[in-house]
């Protein structure tokens, strides 16, 4: 009998070791991709996703559904890069090998664009970013991205205007270059 409950838990085991493996084949991309318009650093985005699904990991056991593996991975992420921009005192700054290529012909205007939108989301705060990221990218409503930050939707609310405000204030005259007009914080 004993040998029964033995082969019965490492069988459990085998079975959450094969369903976490399959959420992290299905949903890695994302977490990484949502992590990188957090932190805007490839590597540092997955040293976040790894460190995500390790807590993740070690939480499978506890988690009754499966089905919100995805919010706590992504809560992980979140509180996580948070927790590293405050006690790693992170600069805005990125070094780069070379310097920035110049542009050719044709595209030229649109990457110019692009990376400076790009800046101006990088030079939010990363609660402001987070929250924007989370709630625009994510497509989350307003009470699952302060579930997913560990805050109230109040503070949701008021980092994602103080943050679009900020990316308006960047934009200046070109704040059509976004539609921000259409971004609310009313869902």
């Amino acid at each position: 009998m004993a040998r029964d409950k033995t082969q019965t838990k490492a069988q459990g085991r085998a079975q959450e070791k094969a369903e976490f493996a399959e959420f992290v084949t299905a949903r890695s991309a994302a977490l990484h991709r949502a992590a990188y318009l957090i932190v805007g650093d490839r590597s540092l985005a997955q040293d976040l996703v790894q460190e995500a699904l390790t807590k993740t990991y070690a939480a499978w056991p506890r988690l009754h559904d499966k089905g919100n593996a995805e919010a706590y991975t992504r809560k992980a992420i979140t509180t996580t890069a948070i927790s590293w921009f405050r006690r790693k005192g992170w600069s805005h700054e990125r070094s780069t090998a070379e310097p920035p290529d110049r542009t050719t012909a044709g595209h030229d205007d649109q990457v110019a664009q692009s990376t400076w939108l790009w800046e101006c989301l990088m030079a939010l705060p990363v609660r402001q970013r987070a929250a924007i990221v989370l709630r625009y990218y994510e497509d989350l409503t307003e009470a699952q991205t302060a579930e997913t930050m560990g805050c109230a939707v109040g503070t949701v609310k008021s980092q994602v205007s103080a943050g679009l405000d900020k990316l308006r204030r960047q934009l200046g005259d070109d704040a059509d270059l976004l539609p921000l007009d259409t971004l609310t914080t009313g869902r």
